[in-house]
């Protein structure tokens, strides 16, 4: 070879232009904000109950199709998720008569599994508040009132399930703004994905966007007020994540190479060029 430093040079360039070609190399950082306790009730109303194991791993892959975007790749800076550990106290049940142990429900150790899940996701990391244990009741569920102010069933017909334990959480939306602040007056990402449903959001979201931040709300395929699509960069949701293939108008999933996979802590390295290789050609 007469000229070794300059094959280097031309052997660079070439691998260069084909990831760019690829789009490997113009991603822009995204950071992926659940609001844990929308995400939770939309995704069993859509894709009905799973295990904590499950529905873990499926969040995990949902959030990871926000990161194809049609021909355009983004790396996935952090998955943020907004929740409150589970309560831990008795409660008076008015049906029963009795005091109900909820520590020992089936909701507290799902909840639970399900925390625990998220904590050995690589890239997750979990923002907590905490539950109102002072104003805390059980409450009969909205649909089973209306049924009864319309006449269509009778107090005696009531069953426990008719019942729902109210309680509000504190200090998780507070978090979420708090981040969002974060995140972009220190221009850590590109783009913020918040996947939520009501409008508390909006503050955050036009301080996101004056700092040149690409704001995208996921509603999980609810309908959203009009008024809010002056506030964001747009709307997107992801489909299934039970289901392969392809999103609601989006695409199949591509995880760059270096990205966290579903239930793996480690990603294989890119099979392209050692890095090594590539550090010495440069």
């Amino acid at each position: 070879m007469s000229n070794p430093r300059a094959f280097c040079f031309s052997y660079a360039f070439v691998y260069i232009r084909d990831r760019k070609k690829e789009g490997w190399m113009d991603m822009s950082k995204t950071a992926i904000l659940v609001d844990g306790g929308f995400y939770r009730k939309r995704a069993t109303h859509l894709w009905g109950k799973h295990t904590p194991e499950e529905a873990a791993s499926a969040l995990f892959s949902y959030c990871m199709r926000h990161l194809s975007e049609r021909k355009h790749q983004h790396e996935l800076y952090r998955i943020f998720y907004y929740d409150c550990p589970p309560i831990k106290k008795q409660m008076y049940h008015p049906l029963l008569g009795k005091t109900i142990d909820l520590g020992k429900s089936e909701q507290y150790a799902w909840m639970t599994e399900f925390l625990n899940q998220l904590k050995m996701r690589r890239k997750v990391a979990l923002r907590l508040g905490s539950l109102d244990n002072n104003n805390s009741a059980f409450y009969l569920k909205y649909d089973v009132q209306k049924k009864l102010c319309a006449g269509t069933i009778q107090v005696s017909e009531l069953g426990v399930d008719d019942f729902e334990p109210n309680i509000k959480q504190k200090g998780v939306d507070m978090k979420i703004g708090v981040d969002i602040a974060s995140l972009s007056y220190k221009k850590q990402v590109d783009q913020i994905v918040l996947i939520a449903g009501d409008s508390d959001f909006v503050p955050a979201a036009k301080l996101a966007r004056r700092e040149g931040i690409d704001f995208v709300l996921d509603p999980l395929g609810a309908e959203i007020n009009a008024q809010l699509f002056e506030h964001i960069d747009g709307k997107r949701s992801c489909g299934n994540p039970y289901t392969s293939g392809k999103s609601s108008g989006n695409q199949k999933i591509k995880i760059r190479p270096g990205a966290a996979t579903p239930g793996r802590s480690e990603q294989k390295p890119h099979q392209y060029v050692n890095k090594g290789e590539l550090s010495t050609l440069l």
